[in-house]
């Protein structure tokens, strides 16, 4: 069988981020011959958690499994669709009265299984359950059908998440970092097989702090004042790796890091 090529991208920030899906996912699948696609969509709607029809629309775009962290309960809507919809997971280490899965077995388009679990740290996020046992469990029950698992890491700290690439090396094909939006420079395949990247960074608005716009994000750091911190509008760009991953083994052949920007 041959490789299997994966588009993972970060965090999406509010419509403009959701518009870089619509036009870019399509044409990168198309280029690069991806067979499956995830992406981190918490902050979808309006820069802070996500509806329905935003999670509809990133389907619609050639998003097969959407993860996401510690705002996917901001927006009280998603609560409809959450617990039904096996393609949108929230971290598997909340608690198990949360509504919705952790994780989950998908079909790669002629290709083999492939599993999705969403974590998320615990340094300097809310409280939530040992993401290390998480994942144990997680993978535990993935394995008996899947070879391919890659594991989005919604953490803080940059230790929590290059201690979960250690943790899961030669257990998953990849461990993928979200929520910083920055992204890092320091992807890599672990020695027994993993792809590992601290965070894929972002996408949205580029001319912006997170995605936000620059003024009243400046003006809460210089005043200490609250501001209303709108979603920014300019230098879309989609950030994420490419992934070639071995379906036999499950182990990684290749990270890439990538950044396009929308014309």
């Amino acid at each position: 069988m041959s490789p299997i090529t994966v588009l993972a991208a970060g965090d999406i920030v509010g419509r403009p981020g959701r518009r870089t899906v619509s036009e870019l996912v399509p044409a990168i699948r198309r280029r690069e011959g991806v067979g499956f696609c995830l992406a981190n969509g918490e902050n979808a709607a309006g820069g802070a958690g996500i509806t329905p029809d935003c999670a509809a629309e990133l389907f619609a775009a050639g998003i097969d499994v959407i993860t996401s962290g510690d705002h996917i309960y901001d927006n009280r809507g998603i609560l409809q669709i959450i617990g039904e919809e096996p393609r949108l997971l929230r971290p598997a280490n909340f608690s198990e009265s949360a509504a919705g899965r952790g994780f989950g077995l998908f079909q790669i388009a002629g290709g083999p299984p492939a599993g999705v679990v969403n974590l998320i740290g615990r340094t300097f996020l809310a409280q939530a359950d040992c993401p290390f046992a998480a994942a144990d469990r997680a993978i535990e029950s993935l394995r008996k059908e899947a070879k391919i698992i890659i594991v989005d890491m919604h953490a803080e700290a940059t230790s929590e998440a290059v201690a979960m690439g250690w943790f899961l090396d030669g257990r998953v094909s990849a461990v993928l970092g979200t929520h910083t939006h920055v992204q890092t420079a320091d992807e890599t395949i672990l020695p027994n097989g993993t792809a590992y990247i601290t965070d894929m960074g972002m996408t949205g608005a580029h001319r912006s702090i997170l995605g936000r716009e620059i003024e009243p994000v400046l003006r809460h750091f210089r005043t200490g004042m609250p501001a209303r911190f709108e979603v920014a509008e300019l230098d879309l760009r989609l950030s994420g790796v490419l992934l070639t991953i071995d379906p036999e083994t499950g182990r990684a052949l290749s990270v890439r890091r990538i950044q396009e920007r929308l014309a």
